[in-house]
């Protein structure tokens, strides 16, 4: 998820254990006859750089094991910040290095568990860390201990300048315009307006889950009204189940583009696309173009399997855009996917095309970590 929490003008866009997946999680929720729904976001914060080095690394992949729905946010004190879900869906994770690569062996603190009883005590899902006025916050979803399908989205602040250090306080529940099913929040400022884009379940739809936009009040309140932006439609998004989740944002070349991921989250788990020219009202619907085919599947040459729930940043030359993105490295799954924890964070060059689309290619293949 992270390029920026501004959505820029041009100078400031550049700115193992046990993991159910979360469709599976959703399909166990609705045989149980507890339906609920939600989504994210990612981009870099605001402001100057850090100074570039001469050129974009090479990266090693898989990044960081065991770690799904991954967000990276490179700030302006020159770290990358790295926070992601953690197979036991019992805790909020945050990392931080000078360089990408090195988020792979930075160590990790545990900044917030989640509570022995009552709201926000299962299901601890996608934390994303964004800097806003000046503070930071995280947004997950998380249900009651007690009713485990209940997810909705929640949020975190903390004053002090490093993340690592004061207080995480609990903000509260985002509250959205229905009590159901909701998860992936992400943010985004574009032309002075902050917004909050996410995955819900709307009553009375015949879908899991759609991708929806609101104006923002604060960090954690909406101002409403809230729009569907995308509802699963095409054969690609529905299979297993009708998903559209996990929203990030970029901004190139004179528009928008809205990444989601769709269908259940195993092989057939895939990224599709959303485009809104710049100048638009971005609270009209019909202002946003969806790419009729995913723009990033799995792929039997270089064996990566389920890519999705992605995010953005930018890599250490201060120029060259990064995808970072989870995927498992196998096909078939033993046992309950609900119980399989190898998906693993990656991350590779986003490319370019003429047009001015993002090139996405396909999941780059695994590479050998130096010394093993």
């Amino acid at each position: 998820m992270s390029r920026a929490d501004d959505l820029p003008e041009a100078a400031e866009a550049r700115q193992a254990p046990h993991v159910p997946s979360r469709r599976l999680m959703l399909k166990g929720a609705l045989a149980a006859g507890a339906l609920a729904a939600a989504p994210a976001q990612a981009l870099a914060a605001p402001g100057t750089a850090p100074a570039p080095s001469p050129k974009a690394a090479s990266y090693v992949n898989p990044l960081v094991r065991n770690r799904a729905d991954p967000h990276i946010h490179r700030h302006t004190d020159g770290f990358y910040y790295f926070t992601a879900t953690a197979p036991e869906y019992d805790r909020i994770i945050l990392r931080r290095s000078r360089t990408l690569n090195g988020l792979a062996t930075a160590a990790e603190s545990v900044i917030w568990r989640k509570h022995a009883t009552g709201a926000m005590g299962a299901h601890i899902w996608a934390p994303e860390i964004h800097r806003v006025d000046g503070k930071w916050y995280i947004y997950f979803a998380a249900a009651p201990a007690e009713s485990v399908w209940d997810i909705r989205i929640w949020v975190l602040e903390n004053a002090h300048p490093n993340p690592f250090r004061g207080a995480w306080v609990e903000k509260g529940q985002l509250k959205t315009a229905w009590e159901t099913f909701s998860l992936d929040a992400t943010t985004f400022t574009h032309r002075g307006t902050r917004y909050l884009a996410w995955a819900q379940h709307e009553p009375g739809m015949d879908n899991n889950t759609a991708l929806w936009l609101s104006e923002m009040a604060d960090p954690w309140t909406l101002t409403g009204p809230q729009v569907r932006l995308s509802t699963p439609e095409y054969a690609w998004e529905c299979v297993g189940f009708k998903v559209n989740e996990g929203p990030s944002v970029i901004a190139r070349n004179g528009r928008l583009f809205m990444t989601y991921s769709a269908s259940a989250t195993d092989a057939n788990y895939c990224m599709g696309l959303l485009t809104v020219d710049a100048d638009a009202d971005l609270m009209n619907p019909a202002n946003w173009s969806k790419s009729p085919v995913p723009v990033f599947t799995s792929n039997d040459t270089t064996r990566q399997y389920g890519p999705g729930h992605n995010s953005f940043t930018v890599a250490e030359d201060g120029r060259t855009d990064v995808l970072v993105y989870h995927a498992r490295q196998y096909k078939e799954i033993t046992g309950d996917p609900l119980h399989d924890p190898n998906r693993h964070t990656r991350v590779q060059k986003l490319g370019w095309k003429p047009d001015g689309t993002p090139d996405f290619g396909v999941p780059v293949a695994d590479t050998a970590r130096e010394g093993a």
